[in-house]
């Protein structure tokens, strides 16, 4: 007889066992963070110190060289000198040069200890993103654990098909999460990190070289700017203000617009009928639609073009996006389920959850083509 409360416990203790794992995992990752830190202070420190000697090891070598032209003149009218001048001009001279390679020698020491810092930086850098990509994993499995299961159990006959749904739907979540938080990391997080220590080299450097302050100050600008711009394109895909304000078309279009700037395929839009203000839910699932239609043609079709075809209808709106790329085994991808079939997966529970129809045709290079069909309410059609 099938043991529901050893499930239980054998589950109770995976979680417990989980957690922990990803408490140490967080206690590392902050460690690798700090470490980060730390080195890429050290590092700036360094450049200054850097220039600094350079600096001192253009002063001494202006002034040994004055020195050896000086030595020229007693070595050619050496009678005209007395031994204490002579000697003077010797010993100024030789130690002048020692204080010159000394100055050198402290160079290339920080030189060395700046391309170790480097090459530490870009370990920690690595590590760093390693260890976020196993605490999304962990995040994800706890996820799946603590799900209350109860109702799983209750009604064994029908486990399969709810654990497949659930699990795609939590795995869209956390693949949205996790594309959100990379983008976040990845654009805006690691530029504001840089604006503050490009923004504390500045503070230094205006005792060191304050002619360089202002160059340093306009790259410091641009780079605010790209960050500004960073976080309004995540903002945008997130969720888009001119869907609610200006409707499905306008944010179509501004997303299309910016989809062929940024990877070079071309997209062309197809409005059939006369738009109209539908629900607000509507109109997220036909964006988020297309716009998984178009992740998938950039990162799977290779397709250089791109058709959107929307048709308004009195009584439902049809959509259909079509690209010329190498196309799929339909049978052989939702067998495997993997890459592009949780994208297919997500998009047909959308359309489902508004009780329409959802229909993605491929085959081996003959292109995709996903077809949607979705009812308006009556009483949205009355108005």
């Amino acid at each position: 007889m099938f043991d529901m409360k050893k499930l239980e416990n054998v589950i109770a203790n995976t979680i417990e066992a989980v957690e922990r794992g990803k408490e140490d995992l967080f206690r590392l990752e902050t460690d690798v963070r700090n470490e980060y830190d730390r080195c890429l202070r050290q590092l700036l420190d360094i450049k200054i110190r850097i220039d600094r000697v350079i600096g001192e090891v253009d002063r001494l070598e202006d002034e040994s060289r004055k020195l050896r032209n000086q030595l020229m003149v007693v070595n050619r009218d050496f009678n005209r000198y007395s031994k204490e001048a002579i000697k003077e001009t010797y010993d100024a001279a030789h130690e002048k040069m020692m204080e010159l390679m000394q100055k050198r020698e402290t160079e290339k020491i920080l030189r060395l200890q700046r391309d170790h810092l480097a090459q530490n930086l870009r370990t920690l850098e690595n590590a760093k993103k390693r260890s976020e990509d196993l605490i999304s994993s962990i995040s994800m499995a706890l996820k799946l654990l603590t799900h209350d299961l109860t109702g799983y159990f209750n009604q064994l006959g029908e486990v399969q098909h709810t654990n497949n749904v659930g699990l795609s739907i939590i795995k869209a979540q956390e693949e949205e999460r996790r594309r959100v938080a990379r983008d976040i990391h990845d654009g805006p997080a690691q530029s504001f990190a840089n604006i503050v220590m490009r923004a504390e080299f500045c503070l230094k450097l205006m005792d060191v070289n304050p002619d360089q302050v202002r160059d340093e100050l306009q790259d410091l600008m641009w780079l605010v700017r790209g960050s500004l711009e960073d976080v309004r394109k995540i903002i945008f895909d997130l969720r888009p203000m001119s869907l609610d304000d200006l409707g499905l078309l306008a944010a179509v279009k501004r997303y299309t617009e910016q989809y062929m700037e940024d990877y070079k395929i071309h997209v062309e839009l197809n409005v059939m009928g006369r738009e109209q203000r539908v629900d607000n839910s509507l109109e997220i699932a036909l964006f988020r639609i297309i716009q998984e239609s178009l992740t998938n043609a950039r990162k799977h079709s290779g397709a250089p073009e791109v058709v959107i075809t929307i048709e308004y209808h009195k009584d439902r709106i049809n959509l259909m996006v079509r690209d010329n790329g190498r196309g799929f085994d339909m049978a052989k991808v939702r067998q495997e389920k993997q890459g592009v079939s949780f994208g297919l997966t997500g998009m047909g529970e959308r359309v489902h959850l508004l009780k329409g129809k959802f229909d993605v045709r491929s085959a081996p290079g003959k292109g995709t083509q996903v077809l949607v069909s979705i009812p308006l309410e009556e009483e949205k059609q009355s108005k």
